[in-house]
């Protein structure tokens, strides 16, 4: 089988490369240069062209790992997010439709598309209601892979993936608390640490997404990528600080962010049907990343 991955170079992107490679033929394109690497394709950082790639080339699954991946850039710059998401993801099916129309495309959608849920743990069947531009324009994709399966029989599959973590991820909530804790002698925080979050481990995600690879053979399908499992942020932090063996006062100033939801739980059924089952706890995904981390700043 040959998989292509968009966006091989980032965080989701690299760890789906390096570890289904073992499975499967992959190759991967990014706007990175990457020299003397086989089975990649350097894509132009500006107006990217699909057409050659996929006319000149057979890919059984392409997974769309590329577009812009943060709720306060969206903020700042919608119409590039809007750009990345959601028009690059159209060129893509585009290509499909017009070269290969039996490729499954998968692309990694975000439960920032619910927004504030009305109600938790959250089916993939419930209503939308993003709050951020990065949320909408997740929803906007959505809305054209369902259209290109319903009009042109092509198989797409988007999965939301809630808070994603681990080794090689530099920003978000894990990332953030870490350098707070490098940087400042009282650790502020956003929020009253009573929000929560469903988090997933990178290597979880990867066999989540390797289950649909091999289950899902045909229509529009909506997948949540969690565990089911409600976590406080408050946890979390002092999680990292008893990592870290810190004395630091942690300060949570009841501030919410823009874009930011209170609380969030998924309903993780249809991924179950498919077999999944969580291989990576929080206590040792938050062990592993801190160790990490570690390697990579000097903690005072």
């Amino acid at each position: 089988m040959n998989l292509l991955i968009i966006g091989s170079t980032g965080f989701i992107g690299s760890h789906l490369f390096s570890r289904l490679s073992t499975k499967y033929n992959c190759y991967g394109a990014d706007i990175i240069n990457k020299e003397n690497v086989n089975n990649y394709f350097l894509l132009k950082r500006d107006d990217v062209d699909y057409d050659n790639l996929f006319k000149n080339n057979h890919f059984d699954v392409c997974i769309n790992a590329s577009g812009a991946a943060s709720v306060s850039e969206s903020f700042l710059k919608p119409d590039y997010d809007m750009k990345l998401n959601v028009m690059n993801v159209e060129k893509i099916l585009e290509c499909i439709r017009k070269y290969q129309r039996n490729c499954h495309f998968i692309t990694l959608s975000s439960a920032a598309v619910y927004g504030n849920p009305v109600r938790i743990p959250i089916k993939e069947s419930d209503s939308l209601f993003p709050i951020s531009p990065y949320g909408l324009h997740k929803m906007f994709s959505e809305e054209i892979c369902k259209l290109y399966t319903n009009l042109f029989d092509i198989k797409t599959t988007c999965v939301r993936i809630f808070s994603a973590y681990g080794d090689g991820l530099k920003k978000q909530l894990l990332w953030d608390v870490l350098n707070k804790f490098l940087y400042e002698d009282e650790i502020e925080i956003y929020g009253s640490g009573n929000e929560s979050r469903d988090f997933i481990h990178i290597n979880d995600i990867v066999e989540a997404i390797a289950l649909i690879i091999n289950n899902v053979h045909s229509g529009f399908n909506i997948f949540n990528i969690a565990n089911g499992e409600e976590i406080a942020v408050k946890y979390i932090v002092s999680s990292i600080k008893e990592c870290l063996n810190s004395d630091r006062k942690i300060i949570f100033n009841n501030k919410n962010r823009a874009g930011d939801p209170l609380n969030w739980q998924a309903d993780i059924s249809k991924i179950r049907d498919l077999g999944y089952r969580k291989t990576v706890t929080i206590e040792q995904g938050i062990i592993s990343y801190v160790s990490w981390a570690k390697c990579k700043v000097d903690y005072k």
